[in-house]
């Protein structure tokens, strides 16, 4: 594990904010419709407030989804550093064996610049495959790049494919002597999904804490340098972090999410604050420049819907039009100690408890076969193409604190998840180390004597899963769901046999 430097700390009065305006800040947080995982804020260089949600923590990483997009954008402006790509290549000629052998003249006309600020001039993007870049380059690119605005997550991922062509290095590869190591962000510690032929999904696959978050966007608030050295360009930080293509048109698809109508930038969204910008990922997942309060912030969290994650904004927004100097405040010892009381004492609340029911006798230890559908905690994924890995046969085993989901898939792993009944959280340690997600939280509740809702959360997420399982007799019916933002069709209903 690598070294890394501490921030700096001060009270948030030394630095010119109140410890009672921060503390309405978390507050007006939680009581928004979403569930808070994590928090920083520094002002001139100094940390004023670190905060996690119990289960969530510092060093936990924490699923990123399109956060993972400035990663990329990042690397393709360090190779633009070294000189090793130019903003104005074409896409064609970094790709030459992948493109069409009669490429249109808008294809053509596609740069390293264009797919840097989702101007691709596309109207959709590919599915996963093997042959992905081919396929991004055989999408008919409908108009003029750079003139028109869609959001591209595949032209994400292939930022960091322009990369692996030019150097030879996959995206982490590239990035950990250059970007990792030197910021203070731990290697060993992240994950990314891989597109089918390996190569990081740049478009939304990482996996980082919310400090590696706030660090990568350190870097863009000091102009590409950190600790006396250069990492980006000064250029390219100035064009990353202003807008380089309108993006007034996401107002058709997010009428709610109105901080992404004002403009992008490099794989970098323009915020409502004046010269204000952000990283963000879907679901809440936030790091924020003000460079005119000289203030960042870093957030993860879930929010179900765009409206929730814009409320975080507005909430945020707030708070800054609440902060009227840059100077010290006077100290305030009282205020300061309610807050770090606070902060010591995040969480995101208990379950719902009821372990009792006469089902239980009847059921423990009871097998069952899932006959169609799909019921696993190991969901798909869209952005890597990976397939649902459903249950074959399963039992619940129950005992004083819970029970233990037993079950076995149909690709024949077998699992042993612990569900508790008593108003805690189980923990469990899933897979391998170099699975993407390992810690899986369960707890479950009797709604009424025929009905248990389980709920499974993967911590290094924003999910959670939740089954519905009610009994009748000999039989049962599952009902599952969950709180993710990429749920684009209705599941197979799913059927269950008593064995």
């Amino acid at each position: 594990m690598n070294y890394r430097k501490p921030f700096e700390h001060a009270t948030p009065e030394e630095m010119g904010v109140s410890s009672a305006l921060i503390l309405e800040y978390i507050e007006n947080l939680e009581r928004s419709q979403t569930e808070m995982h994590g928090l920083m804020i520094m002002r001139h260089n100094k940390m004023i407030t670190e905060g996690w949600w119990t289960p969530y923590g510092p060093n936990l990483r924490h699923g990123l989804q399109s956060h993972t997009k400035t990663y990329a954008a990042t690397a393709v402006g360090i190779a633009y550093t070294e000189g090793l790509v130019k903003l104005d290549e074409r896409i064609i000629d970094i790709f030459p064996d992948e493109s069409p052998e009669d490429p249109s003249e808008n294809l053509k006309l596609l740069t390293v610049r264009d797919v840097l600020c989702m101007g691709c001039g596309m109207d959709t993007m590919p599915r996963p495959s093997k042959d992905w870049i081919r396929d991004f380059l055989a999408t008919p690119v409908n108009h003029k790049p750079g003139t028109t605005y869609m959001y591209n997550s595949t032209g994400s991922t292939l930022l960091g494919a322009i990369v692996r062509q030019k150097t030879g290095l996959g995206l982490f590869d590239y990035l950990k002597p250059r970007l990792f190591d030197k910021i203070g962000i731990n290697y060993d510690n992240l994950r990314c999904m891989c597109m089918p032929d390996g190569m990081e999904v740049g478009g939304g696959g990482m996996y980082a804490t919310t400090e590696d978050n706030f660090r990568l966007m350190k870097l863009y608030a000091d102009g590409g340098v950190w600790e006396g050295e250069r990492i980006l360009a000064e250029d390219y930080v100035k064009l990353a972090t202003t807008n380089q293509n309108d993006s007034a048109t996401e107002s058709i698809n997010n009428p709610e999410a109105s901080d992404n109508f004002l403009g992008y930038g490099f794989q970098i969204w323009m915020c409502k604050p004046h010269r204000a910008y952000r990283a963000d990922g879907a679901m809440g997942q936030f790091t924020i420049v003000l460079p005119d309060q000289d203030m960042e912030i870093a957030i993860t969290e879930t929010a179900v819907g765009a409206h929730w994650a814009q409320s975080t904004l507005d909430i945020t927004w707030d708070f800054i039009e609440k902060i009227s100097q840059s100077e010290a405040l006077p100290a305030d010892e009282e205020a300061y100690d309610r807050l770090c009381r606070k902060l010591h004492r995040l969480n995101i609340g208990n379950p719902e408890c009821q372990p009792f029911s006469p089902t239980v006798e009847k059921i423990s230890g009871k097998k069952y076969k899932v006959s169609s559908g799909d019921l696993t905690p190991f969901g798909f994924n869209f952005m890597t193409g990976q397939k649902a890995d459903g249950i074959d046969v399963f039992s619940l085993d129950f005992d004083d604190y819970g029970f233990v989901w037993n079950f076995v898939t149909r690709s024949g792993r077998e699992e042993k998840i612990r569900f508790s009944t008593s108003g805690t959280r189980f923990t469990n340690l899933l897979g391998k180390k170099e699975d993407m997600t390992q810690l899986y939280l369960g707890d479950a509740y009797w709604k009424d004597e025929n009905t248990l809702v389980m709920h499974g959360r993967w911590v290094e997420t924003c999910i959670q899963d939740t089954y519905v399982l009610k009994f009748d007799g000999d039989s049962l019916s599952v009902e599952p769901d969950n709180n993710s933002a990429f749920r684009f069709f209705k599941p197979e209903p799913i059927v269950i046999e008593k064995l």
